[in-house]
């Protein structure tokens, strides 16, 4: 069974960090994309940052939006089955819930919702102007 839970969340003043992890149990799979997603108050869900836990050497195996690329660092510890979203030089348009979710197998080539099926309850990031 698949499982998410994230922590570290929380509020912090703009130019801030916060650094999000995401524990993971994604039993029955081997391997699986995990990946974080954010949504603020009445706009859509938005991916942000996907890593592949079945290789842990680094860039060839993460993506990141836009966005948020130069500030938000997404890693993962595989001893620890846990990823990470390290985020620097928060703005308050960061403010959001933001998701961890998972998928077996690779990344999808397209960061979007509609392609995780598995799902953590989500955490507050505010930020203050």
């Amino acid at each position: 069974q698949v499982q998410l839970v994230e922590s570290g969340g929380g509020s912090v003043q703009a130019g801030g960090s916060l650094k999000l992890s995401c524990l993971y149990s994604i039993t029955p799979y081997k391997t699986a994309c995990v990946a974080w997603f954010r949504q603020a108050p009445g706009k859509e869900r938005e991916g942000v940052a996907s890593i592949y836990t079945g290789d842990d050497t680094g860039d060839d195996s993460t993506s990141a939006a836009d966005s948020v690329k130069g500030a938000f660092t997404i890693s993962q510890d595989n001893a620890k089955n846990t990823v990470y979203l390290q985020m620097n030089s928060l703005k308050p348009e960061d403010t959001a819930m933001y998701y961890c979710a998972a998928e077996a197998g690779m990344c999808p080539g397209n960061l979007a919702s509609i392609e995780f099926e598995h799902w953590g309850q989500g955490i507050q990031v505010t930020v203050s102007s």
